[in-house]
């Protein structure tokens, strides 16, 4: 695992970052209703060949560091019964896998599931402990999130547990997208084809509950980072939940 990574998540208050996003008028576009027309939504190939397309640019792993905060956030994982198994959902370039298996290799014996596409994963169907969701129901469509939820409970055993983090409501990356965008409500697309919304706590909880989970954590992570070349500060929001599948 090499040195362990110092984690932080409470640099600033998400409510006072709230109101001076609401206060400035250059951002009041982000924020305003949006008509989306649903014939120009993109089909699911389309969104999946612009996110492969992706992946074989950066393969090598320099935009996705190694999340090294993984096993100290998600305590479960360290805790577990030997021979858990995880799947992880939306795998890109291990990122989330690697710091499981070297835990795994010194610690216990996890099986962890690695698959692009859950429907390649019926096997698993009320057989998997735990479900990593990690900064990947952001890049799904909104009216296609239900049914990738709906999917994570039914792989998960009576009991087991999702894991879950994404971009909130907020984030910097969100600020920086200009007007022309917007895709949808919180919802925009880069310019590679590849998508990104972002996430409030209550549209969260309603997504999972809904389709049959319990929550058991609910927060956002605040996290302040400084680009010490440019000497900028930055203010990065992700949503962080646990949610169970009833036993």
């Amino acid at each position: 695992m090499g040195r362990e990574a110092e984690y932080f998540s409470k640099d600033f208050d998400w409510e006072k970052l709230k109101w001076e996003v609401k206060s400035n008028p250059s951002l009041t576009y982000h924020f305003q209703p949006f008509d989306s027309n649903s014939s120009s939504l993109p089909s699911h190939s389309q969104d999946s060949q612009s996110w492969n397309q992706f992946h074989n640019r950066h393969f090598t792993g320099r935009i996705f560091k190694e999340r090294r905060y993984l096993l100290k956030e998600f305590s479960e994982l360290i805790s577990c019964d030997k021979y858990s198994k995880v799947l992880e959902v939306g795998c890109g370039n291990g990122s989330i896998a690697f710091p499981i298996l070297c835990d795994a290799e010194e610690n216990k014996d996890i099986s962890l599931n690695n698959s692009s596409s859950l429907g390649e994963s019926k096997c698993c169907t009320n057989g998997v402990d735990f479900v990593t969701l990690i900064f990947t129901l952001s890049a799904v469509p909104l009216h296609r999130m239900s049914a990738a939820i709906s999917e994570c409970f039914s792989v998960l055993k009576p009991g087991g547990l999702l894991l879950f983090r994404d971009y909130g409501l907020y984030d910097m990356t969100l600020l920086r997208f200009e007007l022309d965008k917007r895709v949808g409500f919180r919802e925009y697309m880069r310019s590679d084809g590849t998508r990104s919304y972002f996430l409030c706590a209550d549209t969260i909880r309603d997504l999972f509950t809904s389709s049959g989970f319990n929550e058991l954590e609910l927060e956002y992570c605040c996290v302040k980072s400084t680009n010490r070349r440019i000497g900028k500060s930055m203010h990065r929001v992700w949503v962080h939940r646990n949610f169970q599948k009833p036993f």
